[in-house]
C-alpha cells in the first residue's frame, strides 16, 4: 500500500491536452519504472464550484486553460526521493525534455507538494 504521494497542479491550455496526454503516458512509465507505486493524471471537468474558492481562480486560468492534476504515488518519501534520482537520470526522461522542445505548460505556474496518507478507506 502506497503512504506517500506527490501532487501536482497544471494550469494548461485546452488545446495542449492531447501532446500532454502522450507525454503523461511515457513519464508514467519511467516513474513506474523506478518504484512509484501508482501515476496518476486527471483533466479538470467541474471547475464552476459556487460556495467555495472555485480553482479557476485560484490558480488565474486564462482563456482557453484548464488544469491537469496529478498524483504519483511512493511507498514512502525516502523511497520517493531514491526513485527521483533516478527519474532525473533515467535517458527517457531526458530524452522527452530536449532543448529544442517547447513545454507544453508553464512550469513557474505549476503548484506541487508531497503528502503522507492521512485517511485510506
Amino acid at each position: 500500500m502506497s503512504k506517500y504521494a506527490d501532487v501536482y497542479l497544471c494550469p494548461i491550455l485546452e488545446s495542449n491536452v492531447p501532446a500532454y496526454k502522450k507525454m503523461a503516458t511515457a513519464c508514467g512509465k519511467i516513474f513506474l519504472k523506478h518504484g512509484a507505486t501508482r501515476y496518476r493524471e486527471y483533466v479538470a471537468s467541474d471547475l464552476d464550484v459556487e460556495g467555495v474558492v472555485p480553482f479557476p481562480k485560484r490558480v488565474k486560468l486564462k482563456e482557453g486553460e484548464t488544469l491537469i492534476y496529478a498524483a504519483v504515488e511512493f511507498n514512502s518519501e525516502a523511497q520517493r526521493n531514491k526513485a527521483m534520482k533516478a527519474i532525473m537520470k533515467d535517458p527517457e526522461m531526458a530524452a522527452m525534455c530536449g532543448p529544442d522542445d517547447k513545454p507544453l505548460f508553464d512550469f513557474k505556474r505549476m503548484v506541487y507538494g508531497g503528502f503522507k496518507i492521512l485517511v485510506d478507506l
